[in-house]
């Protein structure tokens, strides 16, 4: 009998950039729904969502209810400003795969984004469990809180994953916004698109 131990995975301390989607008027579109069809509207724009992240290199760490958490750059390599810039194009594209799409064949959606970058601790065995409590820090509240103030059909970013992505991703300033837990206000940029002449020899 050959018993299997995973003594070298251990939680650690490092940078990440946390992702926030979610349906624009969700609840009142589903209070209009049989239950059967809600499951049909969230396994169409799970998927769709989840396909995008993991194209981009980040990992789906949960759902709950119409919103996807996801994160990038908890790798054992470490953070580095390209894993930012790929939860910002993430965070695009998932709107363009979505725009104009028929989820569950009927049911067109809008979708609000935020994105924040900071320390957490990484657990690499929950990745193993579908990966639901992987990462705990306060980024993950940050980036919740920004997609919740993210005006319709954007992309929102917290000013660190501004900076360092900034050579990578074009953006435009808005207005801080202040948000309940937070005892300063929260400067949001919003993400435009990809500056795709600096992305020359960075993958």
């Amino acid at each position: 009998m050959t018993t299997i131990t995973i003594d070298t995975i251990q939680e650690r301390r490092q940078t990440v950039t946390v992702l926030f989607v979610d349906i624009v008027g969700f609840t009142a579109l589903v209070d209009r729904l049989d239950c059967a069809e809600v499951r049909a509207l969230q396994r169409d724009y799970f998927s769709a969502v989840a396909g995008v992240v993991r194209e981009c290199g980040g990992i789906v760490e949960k759902y709950v209810g119409d919103a996807v958490m996801a994160v990038f750059g908890a790798g054992e390599d470490g953070f580095e400003p390209e894993a930012a810039a790929s939860a910002v194009r993430a965070g695009l594209s998932v709107q363009g795969a979505l725009r104009g799409r028929l989820l569950a064949g009927r049911h067109r959606v809008r979708t609000r984004v935020g994105l924040a970058t900071g320390e957490v601790i990484v657990d690499p065995l929950m990745t193993f469990d579908g990966g639901y409590g992987m990462i705990s820090g306060s980024v993950v509240a940050t980036a919740a809180r920004l997609q919740a103030y993210a005006p319709h059909d954007t992309v929102v970013v917290c000013s660190a994953t501004r900076e360092v992505t900034d050579e990578l991703i074009a953006y435009q300033e808005m207005p801080p916004v202040s948000v309940p837990g937070k005892s300063y206000p929260l400067d949001l940029w919003r993400a435009l698109h990809p500056q795709s002449s600096r992305l020359v020899g960075v993958r």
